[in-house]
């Protein structure tokens, strides 16, 4: 059984001192981390030039991957998944399953995509409690019903993937990561 207090004190170190002990709350907690992933992700996405954003490595085992806007913009759609599973309501937009809507044909749409996304999970992370963080929720991936916090970490761990992936594309076109220019 999850004990829910026990998950807190491990966010909470998690979550460094910027938490502070007084202004501790699981949705504060969730949602810094958030927050750090959403100034990583939208920067990277921001530095790649706009002609480079259909890029995808086509040579070895890269063949047939998502393009560097594609990998933008599966993230995207995950996020509203997750926070639609979190909040348990449906998506607010089209998330073409997991791939993001097919209208998405600019790097402009696709960074407002993205943008929106990271709008919508701080609104899912906001509602966590201690009182529901261990409630069952219904995957939006098939997999029957999964705790609420599951659904919020999916948000996180899965949006890291595929940040590491588009460091990879972006490197392969010249390009720097913001995060490594800090």
């Amino acid at each position: 059984m999850l004990r829910v207090a026990g998950w807190i004190s491990v966010l909470a170190l998690a979550a460094g001192p910027a938490c502070g002990a007084e202004g501790v709350t699981i949705s504060r907690i969730y949602d810094q981390q958030l927050t750090g992933l959403e100034r990583n992700l939208v920067s990277l996405a921001e530095a790649m030039p706009p002609d480079r954003f259909g890029f995808a490595p086509n040579q070895g085992e890269f063949s047939g991957v998502r393009t560097f806007g594609q990998q933008a913009a599966h993230t995207a759609a995950v996020i509203y998944l997750c926070a639609a599973s979190v909040l348990e309501e449906k998506a607010p937009v089209d998330t073409g399953g997991e791939n993001g809507p097919a209208a998405l044909k600019t790097r402009e749409d696709v960074l407002k995509y993205l943008k929106d996304a990271f709008a919508y999970g701080h609104k899912a992370m906001a509602s966590l409690t201690e009182a529901n963080l261990a409630a069952q929720v219904p995957s939006p991936f098939g997999k029957g019903a999964v705790s609420r916090a599951s659904m919020a970490s999916v948000m996180l761990w899965h949006s890291y993937d595929h940040y590491g992936q588009m460091v990879v594309y972006l490197r392969m076109n010249g390009v720097v990561p913001p995060s490594s220019r800090r």
